[in-house]
């Protein structure tokens, strides 16, 4: 399956794991590059010489390409962007933030800088500045989120810049892929689905909720403070959603959520915990190697394109 992002990227198949923070580690990274999409290592909080230790490993568990996500909100963002070059990382996803100060040393080292992007304007920012592409994401995603629904946002990102769009949001199977496609994406990037892929690194809980999980299980917190997640419904989401309502401070919203990720993550906390997934958690609904969820979107897609075809 081949599309400008397989050939930009050196890749089988146009499928991106998203940069998950404290999830997309060395493990799930390799499994996805090793199944022919591209793994993307999640910077999240951490400091630079933690992110060269995840590359090395990583390294030594694949030889495909492989990417890695800057949450560029990071205080250590400018020596983890130091870190990707003196690597020989590939590739860089962004997000939280403009890429810019950043771009001359990575363009002149041969790295692919894809940002994402939650609406048009920064989209074209982007491509002026020597992104090779951009992410479109929707707000049907899991973690921070913009306004735009994917289906919105996509084809107008794709009518406004010339580069390569990757489409995010709401896409965990072939159906999914195959609809970003015709809405003018050139590969998916895909988060939630790789949540319970057996090559994943979180707590059992986690997985537990994300399959057990309906169509109307996610919530969306944090909009008062204008920075909006979007996670599975517990007590520490009700809980803040009270407190948005009853007008508290951003440093008692804050307090309530401190460490709360890695509670889901690495202890399974189903009452304090920050469960991040997407809308379509409620079609996710089984455990599956990183090779057998991607075999499965692609040859959905195909299906699916076909018996479309042959109904037009």
């Amino acid at each position: 399956m081949h599309t400008e992002v397989t050939k930009l990227l050196q890749i089988e198949y146009p499928i991106l794991q998203g940069g998950m923070a404290n999830i997309a580690e060395h493990n799930l990274v390799a499994a996805v590059s090793n199944a022919g999409g591209l793994g993307i290592i999640a910077a999240g909080g951490c400091g630079a010489e933690q992110v060269r230790e995840e590359i090395r490993k990583t390294k030594a568990l694949t030889d495909k390409p492989f990417g890695v996500n800057i949450m560029l909100l990071n205080p250590a963002a400018p020596d983890i962007a130091k870190v990707i070059v003196e690597e020989n990382v590939s590739v860089v996803t962004t997000g939280a933030g403009t890429p810019e100060p950043y771009m001359k040393e990575w363009l002149e080292a041969g790295v692919k800088v894809i940002p994402v992007v939650a609406s048009v304007a920064l989209a074209k920012r982007m491509e002026r500045c020597g992104a090779a592409a951009v992410i479109a994401e929707g707000c049907e995603s899991g973690g921070h989120i913009g306004e735009l629904t994917t289906m919105a946002l996509v084809p107008q990102v794709v009518d406004a810049v010339e580069i390569p769009v990757i489409a995010a949001g709401g896409i965990a199977d072939g159906r999914g892929f195959a609809a970003a496609m015709m809405l003018g994406a050139k590969a998916v990037q895909i988060g939630t689905r790789f949540l319970v892929a057996k090559e994943c690194i979180v707590h059992e809980n986690y997985k537990e909720l994300v399959l057990k999980a309906k169509d109307i299980d996610s919530v969306v917190t944090s909009r008062t403070t204008g920075h909006p997640v979007r996670t599975l419904r517990n007590a520490m989401t009700r809980e803040y959603i009270k407190m948005e309502k009853e007008g508290a401070t951003f440093e008692e919203l804050e307090h309530l959520t401190l460490g709360s990720l890695r509670k889901a993550v690495f202890e399974g906390d189903k009452k304090a915990g920050s469960f991040m997934a997407g809308q379509v958690a409620g079609l996710v609904s089984k455990e599956q190697t990183c090779q057998e969820i991607i075999q499965e979107i692609v040859k959905e897609a195909v299906d699916v394109v076909k018996d479309r075809t042959a109904q037009l």
